[in-house]
């Protein structure tokens, strides 16, 4: 027996009170885990409804989710809509070596170094059950951080109805400012694509000169403003939704 008093003792308490401590705190994430994945869950489909237009006061989200939502599978290369995957997970497929592709430099605009084959895209749906826009996820580099959002897009595969920005790490008050609703109004009615299908959305200083294609760039947040810039030109070139938007344009693929 160690006397309570001696150094031994003293070590064996702080272990045991470590242990308590840690089977405590590991307890208590098991238990909260249910409850942190259904908020993010909420949390994914209040900023889908938002960027649809869909998030107005008092409702519930849930069930205007469910009745105005349908979320479909992409197949990246290919811009076809692939079989449902129940419990499909994007950050697990980018990690997934077989469900994934390594981007070279030349191509890694957005640096995000691997692109999923699939992704979830989700079809926004009025009251008589058509398609009234569709709502893309795209992420890519900042400044400091991976910035993750979501656009929403018009049936016509080229038209901006709206974009959000919901998990980010710039700069308050500088490059964080891509969550402003004053610098995000912008984007709706821009078109992604030229006359000849060519890319030609940019983001840039004094870009609202075109009335077409441009956006103003982030005052005081040149490399935000670029990493935005560059997220849109890979997701909507041919590693991104490029071909699945040229399938929409041309009436490929049938939404309804």
């Amino acid at each position: 027996m160690f006397k309570k008093d001696s150094f031994a003792g003293t070590i064996l308490v702080i272990l045991l009170i470590s242990l308590v401590c840690s089977i405590i705190v590991a307890g208590s994430a098991v238990s909260l885990k249910p409850a942190q994945e259904k908020q993010k869950l909420l949390d994914k489909q209040k900023n889908i409804l938002s960027v649809a237009g869909l998030l107005k006061p008092g409702i519930n989200i849930n069930e205007v989710y469910a009745k105005n939502i349908e979320p479909r599978l992409v197949d990246l290369n290919s811009g076809e809509y692939a079989p449902e995957q129940a419990g499909f997970d994007a950050a697990a497929a980018v990690k997934n070596p077989q469900a994934s592709i390594a981007l070279p430099a030349e191509d890694d605009l957005a640096k995000i170094r691997r692109r999923a084959n699939l992704a979830e895209v989700y079809l926004v749906k009025n009251d008589q059950g058509h398609v009234d826009k569709i709502v893309l996820p795209i992420y890519g580099s900042g400044l400091w951080s991976v910035m993750y959002g979501f656009v929403a897009v018009q049936p016509d595969g080229n038209t901006i109805d709206g974009i959000t920005y919901y998990q980010h790490g710039e700069t308050p008050g500088l490059g964080g400012e891509i969550e402003n609703p004053s610098w995000q109004a912008q984007f709706p009615g821009k078109k992604i694509y030229d006359a000849q299908g060519q890319e030609a959305l940019f983001v840039a200083k004094g870009g609202s000169a075109n009335k077409e294609h441009g956006i103003d760039a982030l005052s005081g947040a040149t490399l935000t403003a670029n990493g935005v810039d560059a997220s849109f030109k890979f997701w909507f070139g041919k590693n991104g939704f490029g071909p699945f938007l040229e399938k929409l344009r041309t009436g490929v693929l049938n939404n309804g």
